[in-house]
């Protein structure tokens, strides 16, 4: 199903709304698969037919999104994730001054210890994603994922030896980048 929808996310003939929709296809499945580990909690529960107990998420969690290409993913983590704290980075990658440039930043007032989630549908020189790291960190937040649509095993390498600790979790590696830094096959700019 990935593969498949993948494969008209890809397809430069996609509308805006065709891609729109299947980006938020894509964040449901990878909120889904982000947070399988979340610890959960017992509770009872009363149903048309008798009392049980289910399960209820017990962790906090904040989820950050990188402006503008994590928009299209953010509805689908919120709609999987209603307990979640949002916050935004408005962070981009400066190809003429080859460096970071951070224009916003906004989280929850308390996230010291929350298990947070960086979506950004594209990791592919990594240098956004370590940008948006290293001021992740500095709010003592807890464990960190990243999660992407796409990324390049150039970007992927940069993070996990910059930080060992974080988790990505993407859902194609792409075969490199090009002379400018876009992935590639990839599917453009999710931005624009």
């Amino acid at each position: 199903i990935i593969e498949h929808k993948l494969a008209h996310l890809r397809n430069k003939d996609a509308t805006p709304h065709e891609f729109r929709q299947i980006f938020n296809e894509l964040g449901s499945i990878l909120a889904y698969e982000a947070t399988r580990d979340l610890k959960l909690t017992r509770t009872p529960v009363v149903t048309p037919m008798q009392k049980t107990t289910a399960y209820k998420v017990q962790e906090q969690i904040t989820v950050a999104a990188v402006l503008r290409a994590a928009e299209g993913m953010l509805p689908a983590f919120m709609s999987m994730l209603p307990f979640a704290q949002f916050g935004h980075i408005g962070i981009y990658r400066d190809k003429g001054m080859n460096q970071t440039v951070e224009y916003y930043f906004k989280l929850p007032k308390r996230v010291d210890g929350h298990r947070l989630l960086l979506i950004d549908p594209l990791l592919a020189t990594g240098d956004t994603c370590l940008a948006a790291l290293d001021r992740l960190k500095q709010y003592k937040v807890g464990p960190i994922k990243v999660v992407t649509i796409l990324s390049a095993q150039v970007g992927i390498d940069k993070v996990l030896n910059a930080h060992p600790d974080v988790e990505i979790f993407t859902l194609s590696i792409e075969k490199g980048l090009d002379e400018r830094g876009y992935l590639l096959p990839g599917l453009g700019d999710a931005g624009d």
